[in-house]
């Protein structure tokens, strides 16, 4: 019978993901887009040049869901969604690499 070697440690099968500046950059311009995004539908549709635009013009049962509070609250919500993402992924972006990658062992 031969003596059974214990299996090497989890870490030496893992690499150190390579992050390199174009990733970062990438993600800087995505946290900046889904900011503004989210700012503009959480912002705009509660202004008063929400109804001057050709498809609120459409027809009028359009016109009525478009002035909608609902339709605008709504959006609203997707602007808070977008704005979320924006600080998750700040955070996200701050971690260390060594911490982005979980691995569970059964």
């Amino acid at each position: 019978m031969q003596p059974v070697e214990p299996e090497p440690p989890v870490e030496e099968f893992l690499e150190r993901p390579k992050v390199s500046w174009f990733h970062k950059l990438a993600s800087l311009l995505f946290i900046i887009v889904c900011f503004e995004v989210g700012v503009f539908l959480l912002v705009f549709p509660w202004m008063d040049y929400w109804g001057n635009n050709s498809i609120a013009a459409l027809s009028p049962w359009v016109r009525s869901v478009w002035e909608s509070a609902y339709f605008r609250g709504a959006l609203s919500g997707l602007g808070l969604v977008n704005i979320y993402i924006s600080l998750a992924e700040v955070f996200r972006l701050r971690r260390r690499p060594a911490d982005r990658l979980k691995v569970s062992v059964i």
